[in-house]
């Protein structure tokens, strides 16, 4: 039977066209796994999430590098001149900071909701094309007004991604493989910075054509960002059923581990036939994970956020000279890297995320204290290290486990935007945490990235509490009387659906 998905081109009879494609996906599905197949042939499944390995992660990763390269050169960009040719006086670099979130924390639902409309496959490459005009435009700047205009625009561009990501991720991947493929591309944050340390130690050296040093940071990255978004636009998906690197079984395997792996929560064959119902959205406002884990990615964007983005200041502030302090931010940003890598796979197998949270939080913790209790300058850069290795793995982890138990897409897309909006808040406290009248020491800084790790350890085990108590009254049967509701409706509420720990 061919596979062919495509509509045809009459502009009125979009609910036919789609009927007729659920109709053959359903009878190709049957085919390849049986209509009332428990499970498909684990030898197909292991060569789909190996060619979804192959032709996603490596555009995700590169997209993902790009975004935080782009969003935090900035704090490169300060060390090497920025603030003084643009006389960024008092917390004026810090608004600068700031405004960047507006816009990217108001457009997180409503994107999540139209990235499917769109398709995924043109939505993702056209949000980083159109921020890395922006982030090289962002050299060519010559005032205060002209750096908020920019760091607005890179917020609207930029404000859609991550949800968008971890969404697309969940529309390929069963429930409990996400979190290794979030991990796998989310490493790029810290090795962001040390690759944006190295670009900036190299490109601060440039003078020419009037702009001197920080600005050829902006517009040597923006223009290998437009390049890099421009070339995904031809190798993305949509989604699996449009998946031209599938073969007709595959397509229809990667559909059916989908369908099983929903545990009841959606009766769609594929997630290119949900439809948009109001019920989702409410669904995903008022379930309980929505709001612990939205203000935990609050609290854990704290001293990412500060972190990312102080960074230079901070090892500047150890008595480190500008490209010395530059080179220096390498080493603990690709420990992170590692570590995000092996916490993603440890969640995955193990398939739990509360307890490799509060692991994260301990290693965060022992950073904080270092910074604020040593004395020695190669201590406190030690420190570095600990909180490097601790923050940035947990971000994923928490994303992952608000998608693990939200169902169906559009609970997802509504919760995961929710989730990333709120979250972002978190800007505006880590934006403000290391002020210019608080150097070298920065105490009050590294006092309030050390709250929001305990803050954090708090939220994790009153959400591991709930949704092990939730477990056990649907196992129980407590829960069964749903059913009556139908069961079409029920989404995450299913029996059956069970939530990650």
């Amino acid at each position: 039977m061919s596979m062919d998905l495509k509509k045809t081109d009459s502009p009125n009879t979009s609910d036919s066209r789609e009927e007729t494609a659920d109709k053959r996906i359903y009878e190709e599905i049957t085919i390849a796994a049986g209509a009332d197949a428990e499970s498909i042939d684990p030898a197909l499944e292991r060569i789909i999430t190996r060619k979804f390995d192959l032709h996603l992660l490596p555009w995700l990763f590169g997209i993902w590098l790009f975004a935080f390269i782009d969003r935090s050169n900035i704090g490169n960009a300060k060390i090497d001149g920025l603030t003084t040719d643009l006389s960024l006086t008092g917390t004026k670099f810090n608004t600068a900071l700031a405004v960047f979130y507006i816009p990217y924390i108001l457009i997180d639902v409503p994107s999540n909701w139209i990235l499917k409309h769109i398709g995924a496959g043109w939505y993702l490459p056209a949000l980083i094309t159109a921020w890395g005009v922006v982030s090289a435009l962002m050299g060519l700047t010559r005032s205060y007004a002209g750096l908020i205009v920019c760091r607005l625009l890179l917020g609207l561009f930029e404000g859609g991604l991550f949800g968008g990501m971890i969404l697309y991720v969940s529309m390929f991947y069963r429930r409990h493989q996400i979190l290794l493929r979030i991990g796998l591309w989310y490493c790029a944050a810290p090795l962001s910075g040390a690759i944006g340390g190295l670009l900036a130690a190299g490109l601060s050296r440039i003078h020419k054509g009037g702009y001197n040093s920080w600005p050829w940071i902006f517009i040597v990255e923006g223009v290998i960002t437009v390049g890099f978004g421009l070339c995904s636009f031809f190798f993305l998906p949509h989604t699996p059923a449009t998946a031209k690197f599938l073969t007709e079984e595959q397509r229809a395997g990667a559909i059916k581990r989908l369908q099983l792996d929903s545990r009841g929560s959606t009766s769609n064959a594929a997630v290119d036939y949900e439809k948009f119902d109001w019920r989702w959205v409410k669904m995903a406002f008022f379930n309980i994970n929505t709001i612990l884990l939205s203000f935990n990615f609050l609290f854990i964007l704290v001293p990412i956020y500060s972190y990312s983005l102080f960074l230079p200041t901070i090892i500047s502030g150890l008595g480190y000279k500008a490209i010395t302090a530059q080179l220096f931010t390498v080493p603990p940003n690709v420990v992170a890297f590692l570590v995000v890598i092996l916490c993603a796979y440890g969640s995955d197998h193990y398939k739990m995320r509360g307890p490799f949270v509060l692991g994260g939080c301990v290693l965060g913790i022992i950073g904080y204290i270092i910074m604020l209790t040593a004395e020695s300058n190669a201590v406190k850069y030690g420190g570095t290290f600990f909180i490097a290795a601790g923050v940035f793995q947990m971000s994923p982890a928490v994303c992952a486990w608000l998608n693990n138990n939200l169902a169906p897409h559009y609970t997802r897309a509504t919760g995961t935007g929710l989730q990333v909006g709120i979250g972002n808040c978190a800007a505006f406290i880590a934006t403000f945490t290391y002020l210019e009248k608080d150097k070298p020491k920065y105490t009050a800084g590294h006092a309030i990235n050390l709250g929001a790790l305990v803050l954090i350890a708090i939220t994790t085990i009153v959400t591991m509490l709930y949704c092990a108590k939730e477990n056990k009254k649907r196992e129980r049967g407590e829960r069964d009387d749903r059913l009556g509701e139908g069961e079409e409706f029920l989404g995450y509420r299913h029996p059956h659906f069970r939530y990650t720990l």
